[in-house]
Formats: C-alpha cells, structure tokens, sequence
C-alpha cells in the first residue's frame, strides 16, 4: 500500500466555457467537483491503476465534508481507496479551473488553504507516524498551508526514512529546498521548481545539483517534452510521441503516480519513466485532475521514447 500526504487538500471545481475572455460574464457549459490538491490526485489515479492508496492530510469545513464525500465515491468506485484525514476547524480551500473551449487552455485560480494550529499539526505527526509501519512507500505532495512549519516535509522524510520507508517528496520553494536536505528517495520537481531551487535553467545540470543536495534520484517533468530521470543507476530521458491539446492540470501527479507504481512492480527506471510520462500525457486528455484517458494510455505507453544520455 502507498500512503499519499496532501497537507494543502482541496476541493477541485473545473469550469468550462466556450470562450474565456477577460471583463466580461460568461456562461459556463460545463463543471465538474472533484477532491483535489496534489496527493489526493496522485492516490485517485493509483487507485485507477489497481494500487492500494491511503490517503492523510489536514480537511476541514463545508467544503472538507464535501470532498470526503468525493472521496468516498471514488473508495468506492476503485476499491483501493482509502481516507485517513485528519480533521481541523479551519475550512479545506477551493480551486477553479476555468477551461477555454476555443483553445483548451486553462486558467487557474488557487485559494491559500485555511490556518493550521499547532494542536493540529501535532495530531497530523501522530497520525502520520502510526500509519508507516502499514505502508510500502510515501509521497508527499503539494504547498503547505498557513501555520505548518516551512520545514514539514523534511521532519516528514526524516520520519519516513526512519521507519524504512521510500519516501517522495512533490514540492516547491523553501519546503522543496529544506525537505531535499533530508535525503528522500525521489523528488518530482517541474523545471520552473528545478530552476528556481539551483539557480540553473538547464534541466539536467540543475537535476545533477538536486542529487548533489541530497536527493537520491531526481525525476523533472519537462512538460510536453517529457522526463528527465537522475539516478544512481544512470540517467534517462523520456518523451511522449506526440504532443496533445487538452487540460494539462495534474499531468505533473499522474507522472507520479507512474512513478510509485513502477516502483513497486519492480520496474527498471527507464520503464517507470515510460509509464510516467504515458500517464502524464494521458491526463491531459481527462477533465480533471486525478484522472487520466485509459484509451489513451495504453496508446502511448508502448510508444514512448526512452534514451539514455
């Protein structure tokens, strides 16, 4: 079982209007509410994928008691689901996706996340600590909200390594910068977070810096390019065989997701790298976050490009 932390979670609501155009109304043709933030997408599609998922992270409010109830739906409908949140009295944030139906691009709107107290922090460790021993591997993902140390995720890895468990770390900034230092197995950094945590804008020196700063492998997604996989076991760089139009929100967790399932059926790198960048291209042609086309998946899984450099 893989155990996904979602600190930041979210209830995901998407959009859709024929044309996006600033300062004027427009009417929506479509919408659809999801559970979101970046661990919950991750787990939604490793359920997807037949792998046992339990999910933890701080939920709260209206909203939160709405997206246990998404959440349920999906448990429910997959199988491998299953809802470890912990409760806090501040409300679980929103975000809206607005997609233009002119283009397929979308617009993002991203609410903060509610104050955590240090009671509550507190009971999160706790409940993360005692889940551990029950898991094979953990992915921590996403921003932390307000009132969460800026050092979690790297107490989080420590913790996790302490108990010998893989641990992967999915964020951003001051949390990313600390949380590496900590020595996690993997980290999934998009180039802008690579860029921004060793200064260099070229993707495979700045994922030779991430090791050098203690990550074990360094896995970057490049966006419609694909992945750059740094490892101890060589480096590798896969690519999708096409680039496809559509919502590209949450390619970055199915990627993920890819990773972890690899992981555990004992893949060679250059196969999970494949399959991340299969699932990542995949999700682009889903409507939400924490979905992907299966169709279109299985197309091109065995088409992706895997070189070594």
């Amino acid at each position: 079982m893989i155990l996904t932390v979602t600190l930041n979670t979210a209830l995901d609501l998407t959009y859709r209007v024929p044309r996006l155009r600033p300062h004027t109304s427009h009417r929506v043709t479509g919408v659809a509410e999801r559970p979101g933030g970046k661990g919950l997408n991750v787990a939604r599609v490793l359920a997807a994928l037949g792998v046992p998922t339990v999910v933890t992270g701080f939920v709260g409010g209206p909203t939160g008691e709405t997206l246990r109830g998404l959440l349920a739906e999906s448990a429910e409908a997959t199988g491998h689901l299953t809802d470890a949140l912990v409760p806090i009295s501040g409300p679980t944030r929103r975000t809206v996706g607005v997609v233009d139906g002119s283009t397929g691009d979308t617009t993002q709107l991203n609410e903060t996340g509610p104050d955590v107290t240090a009671q509550e922090w507190a009971a999160f460790t706790d409940a993360y600590t005692s889940l551990l021993p029950r898991v094979r591997a953990v992915a921590l993902c996403g921003s932390l909200p307000p009132g969460v140390p800026v050092g979690a995720y790297a107490r989080l890895v420590r913790q996790a390594r302490a108990a010998g468990v893989p641990v992967l770390l999915d964020t951003h900034g001051e949390p990313l910068r600390r949380g590496i230092a900590a020595r996690p197995d993997l980290v999934k950094p998009n180039a802008a977070e690579l860029a921004a945590l060793t200064g260099s804008t070229e993707p495979l020196r700045a994922a030779l810096d991430a090791r050098r700063r203690g990550a074990h492998a360094v896995a970057a997604s490049l966006g419609a390019e694909g992945m750059l996989a740094v490892t101890p076991d060589g480096i590798w760089r896969a690519a999708p065989p096409q680039r496809l139009s559509g919502n590209p929100t949450g390619a970055g967790d199915s990627a993920v997701a890819g990773l972890l399932s690899g992981w555990l059926d004992g893949l060679s790198w250059p196969d999970r790298v494949a399959r991340a960048v299969a699932l990542a291209a995949a999700t682009v042609r889903a409507p939400t976050a924490g979905e992907f086309d299966r169709a279109t998946y299985d197309s091109l899984l065995p088409q992706v490009k895997v070189t070594q450099v």
